[in-house]
Formats: C-alpha cells, sequence, structure tokens
C-alpha cells in the first residue's frame, strides 16, 4: 500500500463530507422551502436591525428579489454540492495514480469548495451580516452557522489542496 494511500482517502472524505452538507442543505431548503425564505426575507428587509440604523436604506423589501436571492441561494447551494461530489468522485479513480494525476484531478474538488466558501462567506458573512447589518438581530442572525460553514470548508480547502507526494 502506498503510504499516501490514507491520506489521499481523506482527502476524498472530506471533499465528500462537505458536497453532502452542501446538498443537504440545498434539499433541505427546498423540502421546507418557507423556513429560510423568511430568514432572507427578514434579512433583506432590515426589519429587526436596530431602531434607527443608519444603513436601513440598504433594505430591499420587493419580495419578488427576496425570492431571487433564495433561489440564487439554494442553486449555489447545488452548484456547491454537485461540484463537492464530482470531485471527490474523480478523486476516487485517481486514488492509485501517480502525485501529479492525483493533485490535477483536484480541480472540481477545488472548484465545489471555493463555491461553498463565496456562498457562505460572501453571501452570508459580507452581504448578510454586514451590509443589511444581519448581526444587528436577535432572531435572524446566521452568522454563526456561516461561520462554521466558513471553518469547514476554509480547512476543508487547506487540507485538499496541499500536494501529494508519493
Amino acid at each position: 500500500m502506498k503510504k499516501s494511500l490514507p491520506i489521499r482517502a481523506s482527502k476524498i472524505l472530506v471533499t465528500f463530507g462537505i458536497g453532502c452538507l452542501a446538498f443537504v442543505v440545498a434539499f433541505n431548503n427546498v423540502v421546507d422551502y418557507q423556513s429560510n425564505f423568511l430568514f432572507v426575507q427578514h434579512v433583506m428587509s432590515m426589519d429587526t436591525v436596530y431602531p434607527g440604523n443608519a444603513l436601513k436604506h440598504r433594505a430591499i423589501t420587493n419580495p419578488l428579489l427576496h425570492s431571487m436571492a433564495y433561489m440564487f441561494i439554494i442553486l449555489c447551494e447545488f452548484v456547491t454540492a454537485a461540484l463537492c461530489l464530482a470531485g471527490s468522485l474523480r478523486l476516487l479513480t485517481r486514488i492509485n495514480s501517480d502525485a501529479e494525476m492525483f493533485n490535477k484531478a483536484k480541480l472540481l474538488s477545488v472548484l465545489g469548495l471555493s463555491s461553498g466558501f463565496a456562498l457562505w462567506f460572501f453571501g452570508f458573512m459580507v452581504i448578510g451580516a454586514e451590509w443589511f447589518g444581519m448581526w444587528q438581530s436577535r432572531d435572524w442572525n446566521g452568522q454563526e452557522s456561516a461561520f462554521r460553514f466558513v471553518v469547514f470548508i476554509v480547512l476543508a480547502l487547506i487540507y485538499v489542496v496541499r500536494d501529494d507526494n508519493d
């Protein structure tokens, strides 16, 4: 057995795990659409931020835009899932290849992890928390959840992109 085989298997598992997480999140958002739609609606409407907030001019109260934003979030979750799952499958098919071939096979995994980072960091931390002031809401604050996702994804990304040397 190659000494790198367990490490390669763990990279496949990590990518697969993030892909499964993104898929379940997206699936749940489709099956229970209304629950998290309300979250998006309240965040974008900025109706639960501190009273007198000088940033409330950023609020978007159009229900069509709320629906479009939520559908875009769900689409990004499915894209993240598909790329991570396809990436883990591609890595699995190259698990016994030389280091150069295995490292080249990481592209889909890297794209999937990067799309998850973009969604949960930029979408939730930058846009939701900072632009729309989500951090000010006691009831509609997803910062903690988004931060957990971002940390897991960044750690996975760092680990997966590390070159495998035979």
